[in-house]
């Protein structure tokens, strides 16, 4: 009798260890599947690159939708072929190259991969001295390349009207190719290339373009862009 009972103790000692045991290889599988799930997620997060567009109202897309301006129509074409890339649209109306200058370094405390920098055409349009605007935009590319050493900077080129005298118009365009080449960076010749001045292609103002008028930068930009990406 006492070996029967023996055995029985004996026998329920190993079940509950044996149920135990496996208690915990679930638990411990159900940890490691955590585990891995969070670490895939990490892994497919940090892939996604970032493209900054830091500019004006022409950026911001006044009078329009967000998704209507060309960064958001950017957007929709990185999407469209399945890049790993997300777009911020940090346009800002009524922007200056010293006002922009103030506020780069808080954008840049986020990774950017590819910065889109687009600006200077209020400092023409109020005509503001050129070595003021050459400065700050130099002084902006220097803040993003601080943050990023590696970053990719696109320039975008810009035109304003004859208003300030042919020599001012002049000097102002040159201002932009000539950074680009003195900070090796990628240059939009002329961002609103075949809509400037195109009425049917412009606001009320004259300035700012329409939906269609944005489609049409959009392919300016990423003529540039898309070969980097």
């Amino acid at each position: 009798m006492r070996t029967v009972l023996k055995f029985c103790y004996l026998f329920s000692f190993i079940v509950f260890f044996s149920c135990g045991d496996s208690t915990t290889k679930k638990e411990l599988n159900a940890d490691t599947d955590k585990s891995l799930s969070t670490e895939a997620n990490t892994i497919e997060t940090s892939d996604i690159k970032t493209i900054l567009f830091f500019g004006n109202s022409l950026t911001a897309g006044m009078g329009l939708e967000p998704e209507q301006a060309f960064p958001g129509i950017i957007q929709d074409k990185i999407d469209s072929l399945a890049l790993q890339y997300r777009v911020i649209n940090a346009g800002l109306s009524g922007e200056t190259t010293a006002s922009g200058e103030n506020r780069i370094d808080w954008l840049m405390n986020q990774q950017v991969d590819i910065f889109v920098l687009e600006l200077g055409a209020n400092d023409g349009l109020r005509g503001i001295p050129l070595s003021e605007t050459r400065e700050n935009l130099q002084a902006i590319i220097d803040a993003v390349k601080e943050k990023n050493p590696n970053i990719k900077i696109i320039l975008a080129g810009m035109q304003i009207p004859p208003n300030m005298g042919q020599d001012y118009t002049s000097e102002f365009r040159q201002i932009f190719p000539t950074l680009a080449e003195e900070n090796k960076a990628l240059l939009i010749p002329f961002l609103l290339e075949n809509v400037a001045g195109i009425p049917e292609l412009n606001q009320a103002d004259g300035i700012h373009p329409t939906e269609e008028g944005q489609r049409i930068v959009a392919d300016n930009v990423w003529t540039i862009l898309r070969p980097i990406l």
